[in-house]
C-alpha cells in the first residue's frame, strides 16, 4: 500500500511543459515512420490554441521517459580545443608569481607615496603646490597602471613574457625619494 510518504519517491515532473524540447515537424516529413504503424501521427493528435499537444501523464508504475540532456549541462567526453576568446587556464606558479608582483606593485606605489610627502616641503620652495599634487598622485598611481596595463596587454601571450615585463616595470618604478630621503623620522 503506498502511502503519503511515497509520493515525495515518486516523479511526477514530466507533466511540466517546460521541460519539453521537442518540435512539431509538418505531418509529411516525419523522420519516425514507425509512428504511423501504430496510428498515432501529428494530425491525430489534439493540440491546444498555442499549438503544443495537451500534456499527459505516463501510466503508473511505469518508469518515467527519458529526455535529451541540453548540451549545456553535458559532460565533456571530448577536451575543447582553447579559441581566441577563451585564454587558456594559468597554473600555480603563474597565479602565485602574478600575486608576488601585484604585491610589489603595492609595496612600489606605497613608497611613491611616503617619498613624495616627505619631498612635499622642499617642492613647495620649487614647484607650484598644484603641479607637485597632480605629479605626486601621477607617480603613486603609476605602479597600479602599469600593472594592469602589462596584464591587459600581455593576455594571450607566452608567461615568460608577462613576468619579465612585470619585473622591468618594478625595477623602473622604484620609488627613488623614499630610497634617497626614507622614512626618517625626525
Amino acid at each position: 500500500m503506498a502511502g503519503r510518504d511515497d509520493d515525495a519517491l515518486s516523479w511526477d515532473g514530466d507533466d511540466d511543459p517546460t521541460l519539453d524540447t521537442g518540435t512539431a515537424s509538418p505531418a509529411g516529413d516525419d523522420p519516425n515512420p514507425a509512428r504511423e504503424e501504430t496510428g498515432v501521427t501529428e494530425r491525430s493528435v489534439p493540440r491546444t490554441p498555442e499549438g503544443t499537444p495537451p500534456i499527459t501523464k505516463p501510466p503508473a508504475g511505469s518508469p518515467p521517459p527519458r529526455r535529451p540532456v541540453p548540451a549545456a549541462s553535458a559532460p565533456a567526453t571530448a577536451p575543447v580545443p582553447a579559441t581566441a576568446s577563451a585564454p587558456a587556464p594559468m597554473d600555480n606558479v603563474t597565479l602565485v608569481s602574478l600575486g608576488v608582483l601585484g604585491g610589489i606593485y603595492l609595496l612600489l606605489a606605497i613608497g611613491w607615496f611616503i617619498g613624495g610627502s616627505r619631498l612635499q616641503v622642499i617642492a613647495q620652495l620649487f614647484l607650484d603646490p598644484v603641479g607637485y599634487l597632480v605629479t605626486w598622485l601621477i607617480a603613486v598611481l603609476a605602479p597600479a597602471i602599469v600593472f594592469v596595463t602589462v596584464l591587459v596587454t600581455t593576455r594571450g601571450r607566452r608567461t615568460w613574457l608577462r613576468m619579465v615585463l612585470l619585473v622591468a616595470g618594478a625595477i623602473a618604478l622604484l620609488p627613488w625619494p623614499f630610497l634617497m630621503v626614507g622614512v626618517g623620522i625626525r
